[in-house]
């Protein structure tokens, strides 16, 4: 056994083919799953991507911003559970986030600010950011969420590059509308193979992570689709996945060990 960091990652070799993998991993899970910790099978071969595409709201953030403008106009529960069913896979993103956006017409833009000072980051997601891009890898942010919010959080973190949705905004309010195209579940997955095209690199060298059903279709194309604390549709769909660690298991999963981690707070 190999500790990656003391009493957070360890990694143990198995001699295992492929096709055993979804029933070993599957009963690891089951026999231990009274115990708070994440167990996934990994290839020891091109474990360490050179390619990161992350979604962006409860995985880089802790927060759903559309939520977080619904307070605005004590709408939260209402769009919250909208936003619940999309993420869930129970009706198609892009309806939803009209259906969420028309409820915010006539919020004055300056709501925007207000939300995005309250936003935080996810655990792990400030030292994840840092250590790949010491490492060279290309990371990429994608959101269904807006330009407004996205645009700030990687700049912040120092993602190489950002595409979401726009917020359509008239005499300093929101119109209720989504200046189209509308960025959701295939474009994501888009973005990832042009990123890919662009630094002529495989997808098997790209890891995703993301927590909502509009993030599955990159988690599939990904040589590493990570579900991140996701609904239960994406972790049962993805082939690997972190309930209880935060955003530094990603390091661990590709073999970074402490001594090369640039750990932030």
């Amino acid at each position: 056994m190999t500790c990656l960091n003391e009493g957070v990652a360890y990694e143990i070799p198995l001699n295992i083919s492929t096709s055993e993998f979804e029933n070993k991993i599957t009963a690891l899970r089951e026999n231990f799953s009274d115990l708070p910790v994440d167990f996934n099978l990994v290839s020891s071969e091109g474990r360490r991507k050179k390619l990161l595409i992350a979604d962006m709201e409860s995985t880089i953030i802790e927060q759903e911003c559309l939520d977080e403008l619904a307070d605005r106009l004590n709408l939260r529960n209402k769009i919250s559970d909208i936003t619940s069913r999309a993420m869930r896979g129970e009706i198609d993103f892009e309806p939803a986030l009209r259906e969420r956006v028309s409820l915010l017409a006539g919020l004055p833009a300056t709501s925007l600010q207000d939300v995005h000072d309250d936003l935080t980051l996810m655990p792990g997601a400030a030292t994840l950011l840092a250590t790949l891009k010491q490492n060279n890898v290309f990371c990429g942010l994608v959101s269904g969420g807006f330009s407004f919010f996205a645009d700030k959080i990687a700049a912040q973190l120092n993602f190489d590059a950002c595409h979401c949705n726009q917020l359509e905004i008239e005499a300093d309010h929101l119109t209720g509308k989504v200046i189209d195209p509308i960025l959701g579940r295939e474009a994501k997955a888009a973005r990832l193979q042009s990123w890919c095209d662009e630094k002529n690199l495989p997808a098997a060298e790209t890891l995703a992570v993301g927590d909502g059903s509009n993030d599955l279709d990159m988690l599939k194309l990904s040589g590493m689709g990570v579900a991140f604390r996701a609904k239960p549709l994406v972790a049962d769909a993805a082939d690997f996945s972190i309930v209880h660690g935060d955003l530094t298991a990603l390091l661990y999963l590709q073999g970074y060990q402490a001594e090369e981690i640039q750990f932030k707070s």
